[in-house]
């Protein structure tokens, strides 16, 4: 049909009677004119209907499997997440189990060094107050804390307070290269200082460059006036090399620390000194050197041979 004005006026003719129709047969319900004619429809179309709804019926099917499917993979999502919850909270019980570990080691170093501490948990790691290495804790000036208290855990030093707020406070770690303690080595009482730099070794410089110093020996911390910023007998940590004099007046120990800074958790600030010296007592005992294992030797017995048996006989005779 050419698109001209009499096929305008049909098709919008058309349209006018189809929403008439529409709007009896809304109207007539049950009741409608047209209900008739639409189970007339109904007869002529019905199977062809039925027809294409075999057709497409596998497809019907092959929806609902995947609906199905659906729910399972819904299912299967539920489960898997109650299982990470469950590792999750296992994970967390694993944690409470190293969180105890490490607050026992703590009391023990508390006790061993007679030291007042304050447990607190770290919250937090980063360049606050424009150090490098800091950590914050979650105790502060309501808690009784102070600037230049000492902090420690169960393996050693940790730090000191450097910043207090009500509720949390900053701690310089002893790795840091603005931090710098004074040090005495086990037995001898040898006197230094130890400074951080960063994720190496401590360095230490001894006051004697003529001390005698060999792999393996411990130091800990010499205290302060007023046992501020540090209180004595801290364990510091172990020489792992002694750098050659070359003459100087001090002598350099490159010197690993006890505390693991990577993994700080679990801390102590000291808000009580001891009341004497503790020297080494708060150091770890020393692993038992492993005893030797006794040999013993046989010695076979030599045997005669049988001449000689017989000259010993013929000897006798």
């Amino acid at each position: 049909m050419r698109d001209t004005r009499e096929s305008r006026l049909l098709l919008v003719l058309l349209v006018a009677i189809a929403f008439a129709l529409i709007t009896v047969d809304i109207r007539g319900g049950e009741d409608s004119p047209l209900d008739g004619a639409r189970q007339a429809a109904a007869s002529v179309f019905g199977p062809v209907e039925d027809g294409v709804a075999s057709a497409v019926d596998p497809v019907g099917n092959a929806v609902a499997a995947v609906r199905d499917s659906d729910e399972r993979h819904d299912r299967i999502k539920a489960l898997e997440q109650e299982n990470a919850k469950l590792k999750a909270r296992l994970g967390s019980n694993d944690r409470n189990r190293a969180r105890v570990v490490e607050l026992d080691k703590l009391r023990k170093v508390a006790s061993r060094g007679q030291y007042g501490i304050k447990g607190a948990e770290v919250i937090g790691i980063g360049a606050a107050q424009g150090f490098s290495w800091t950590v914050t804790i979650d105790i502060g000036s309501d808690d009784g804390i102070r600037r230049d208290m000492t902090v420690l855990n169960g393996d050693g030093l940790v730090g000191r307070i450097t910043t207090v707020g009500p509720s949390t406070s900053t701690v310089l770690l002893a790795i840091d290269p603005d931090f710098t303690v004074g040090t005495r080595m086990e037995k001898s009482g040898e006197l230094g200082f130890a400074g951080g730099r960063g994720d190496r070794s401590l360095h230490v410089q001894l006051l004697n460059g003529k001390a005698k110093i060999k792999k393996g020996d411990r130091l800990v911390t010499f205290g302060s006036q007023a046992d501020k910023p540090f209180v004595p007998g801290v364990p510091v940590g172990k020489v792992v090399r002694v750098d050659p004099t070359g003459g100087d007046l001090t002598r350099t120990l490159q010197v690993r620390p006890y505390v693991s800074f990577s993994k700080l958790d679990i801390v102590g600030v000291v808000v009580e000194p001891p009341p004497s010296n503790p020297r080494d007592t708060v150091l770890p005992p020393k692993p038992a050197k492993p005893k030797p294992t006794p040999t013993v030797t046989v010695t076979a017995t030599p045997t005669s041979s049988p001449s000689s048996n017989a000259a010993n006989r013929d000897y006798r005779d």
